[in-house]
């Protein structure tokens, strides 16, 4: 038996890491013992976990928990990527969120991961041309966990959403890998237009609570955007900008905006 968890550390660190902290919380806390069992300790690996999990929080009478099972477990098993930006971006909360100090944090209960990892099996239905699932799971999203991101918009890996309530971001947009997003932050258009009408955002970017986003603008990397600005223009890498309309107050201050997590203008 040692041998083999010696093996399952060696071969997915991650995963061994995930079922050590949860045997952990089991003897911590034995009133938790169903709940970890259940969604974490009976899986042979992360997807399986994150397939139950999900599903079990997006089920409805109208869509059963089986259901939607099945759909995330076809897509964990059709694109590898998705768990690998799971893994990317389980990482980034505990590495980022001073809030997270274990693995089984975002998986059991942050929201901005659950709903992230529910928006990548979206977005991978409206590559497949399912439109009407990934618009149902859409929905489901938002009620859930009061996060809103169209299927059609494409996110990259290393995602952190802290605390993630009333999140908005519109189908046209693209968002790089390693952005952190606070609460409230809505990457939109500016009317009635259609076609490309949404940001673009460089990686490493750090976007701050209640900050819009609007209009089809770029945001350049390791840029910082400050707490309840209104950006309208073009944002240039590595700076900082804040106020409304927004503007440039200086340089990011730091290499990796969205890793350090410094909020303070002026730091």
């Amino acid at each position: 038996m040692a041998k083999a968890q010696k093996n399952i550390s060696e071969i997915d660190p991650v995963w061994s890491r995930i079922c050590h902290e949860a045997e952990e919380a089991v003897r911590d806390e034995p009133l938790m013992g169903g709940m970890l069992h259940g969604s974490l300790l009976h899986h042979a690996s992360l997807e399986g976990a994150l397939a139950y999990r999900l599903s079990l929080k997006l089920a409805s009478p109208e869509m059963s928990e089986q259901i939607l099972r099945e759909i995330a477990d076809q897509a964990y098993a059709d694109d590898p990527s998705l768990i690998e930006a799971a893994r990317a971006d389980l990482v980034a909360v505990n590495e980022r969120d001073p809030a997270c100090n274990r693995y089984i944090q975002p998986i059991l209960y942050f929201k901005g991961f659950q709903a992230m990892q529910a928006y990548r099996i979206g977005h991978w239905l409206w590559k497949k041309e399912r439109f009407d699932m990934a618009f149902f799971l859409q929905m489901r999203i938002s009620e859930a966990f009061g996060i809103d991101i169209h299927p059609a918009a494409r996110v990259g890996k290393g995602i952190m959403m802290d605390h993630a309530h009333s999140i908005v971001i519109g189908g046209t947009a693209v968002v790089g890998d390693n952005v952190s997003i606070l609460q409230s932050v809505t990457l939109g258009g500016t009317g009635k237009e259609s076609g490309d009408r949404h940001p673009k955002i460089g990686d490493g970017v750090l976007i701050g609570a209640g900050a819009k986003i609007l209009g089809n603008i770029k945001v350049g990397r390791c840029s910082r955007i400050a707490a309840g600005s209104v950006v309208l223009h073009e944002v240039p890498p590595c700076t900082t900008v804040a106020g409304v309309p927004a503007k440039v107050v200086g340089e990011a201050g730091c290499p990796q905006p969205s890793i350090s997590m410094n909020q303070v203008i002026g730091k």
